[in-house]
């Protein structure tokens, strides 16, 4: 069950406007912002003075509300991805992701609970002709543009995944679940069956060394769930207040593999480390396509690699599928290589 941030919403908006407004810059670059003033100006509302103005950033706070709102399950749970413009593009990853969909068994109807984030208007406007539920993360005029492929680990990336972990507390600080996904991660099954009811966080590794339990797991933060809860919100404060102990250039996925033993204690949350033979990629990829959910381009880079091989990685499923129930229970299915990304 999500657990939602107790509190007065007059104490809530001040927070979450904070981390949401750094989230909506364009560099998403981390930052500290006095809030005394919002404080003052609620406090003055509640004086039976004047409201405080509607600024642009309670805006997009209420706008984003409203989109978990239409996309979350039940429990408050929304399954979340990014794009830009190079990924948006037709027949690049984000059709390939909602294609996974269509072809996964019985993951069509997730898609509902799909909630795509675009990091420029023309990612919005693709994303508005493919899918019902999309939001855009506005930037201020003459910033960074992210609308092209930015190259692994150069500074427009680490603010971009840094900017996104920033993102992410704030959809737990609005009490919602999210299971978070890279857009070149290929959906077939429902993953949400092998997360422990008792998991506070669910993670994808690279490298799995059986133990779900074992904090010296390698994860990768492509693949994500988190529940919605006080100690999860510490967790994320307390991940990135780790970075400052790390060498300039170092990733938020990084950061997590070598902290995330201190991090999960100091926090009090318990961690689960997904299984690559349900939750894999290329660069431990399962080779039983009968027990695998889900199957990530990581060990790769390169946007047109990373398209290669995941079409390459659907054509099988397709070829899987459609043989006859006799000859999937036997087995001898497998996935082609990935050969532009590992050679």
């Amino acid at each position: 069950m999500a657990c939602k941030v107790r509190g007065d919403m007059g104490k809530l908006i001040p927070v979450i406007s904070f981390f949401l407004g750094a989230a909506l810059t364009a560099a998403f670059v981390i930052a500290t912002m006095d809030i005394n003033w919002r404080l003052s100006a609620l406090a003055s509302w509640n004086n039976n003075d004047s409201p405080p103005a509607v600024t642009d950033e309670m805006k997009a706070l209420s706008e984003l509300t409203e989109v978990l709102r239409n996309a979350s399950m039940d429990d408050k749970t929304v399954i979340m991805t990014s794009i830009n413009r190079a990924y948006a593009a037709p027949g690049s990853l984000l059709d390939l992701f909602l294609e996974s969909f269509r072809l996964g068994e019985g993951t069509e109807p997730l898609l509902k609970h799909v909630l795509i984030v675009a990091m420029d208007p023309a990612a919005l406007a693709r994303c508005r002709q493919v899918h019902p539920h999309c939001y855009l993360l506005r930037r201020p005029e003459g910033a960074v543009d992210y609308s092209d492929e930015k190259r692994f680990m150069s500074k427009d990336y680490l603010d971009m995944m840094w900017g996104r972990n920033l993102f992410q507390q704030t959809i737990l600080q609005l009490g919602f679940n999210f299971l978070f996904t890279d857009i070149d991660i290929m959906w077939f099954r429902n993953p949400l069956r092998h997360i422990a009811i008792t998991s506070d966080i669910a993670v994808a590794n690279d490298y799995y060394n059986g133990d779900p339990e074992s904090l010296r797991n390698r994860p990768n933060g492509g693949f994500l769930y988190v529940r919605a809860a006080r100690r999860t919100v510490d967790f994320y404060r307390r991940w990135r207040d780790t970075r400052r102990r790390f060498p300039p250039g170092t990733n938020e996925q990084h950061v997590l593999e070598r902290a995330q033993a201190e991090l999960s204690r100091r926090a009090g949350v318990r961690m689960q480390f997904l299984d690559t033979a349900h939750c894999g990629g290329f660069c431990q990829l399962s080779r039983d396509m009968a027990r695998v959910c889900t199957l990530h381009a990581n060990c790769c880079t390169g946007l047109a690699n990373k398209v290669h091989d995941l079409a390459a990685v659907l054509r099988d499923w397709r070829n899987y599928t459609a043989a006859p129930p006799a000859a999937r229970r036997r087995g001898g299915f497998g996935w082609t290589t990935p050969g532009k990304c590992i050679r």
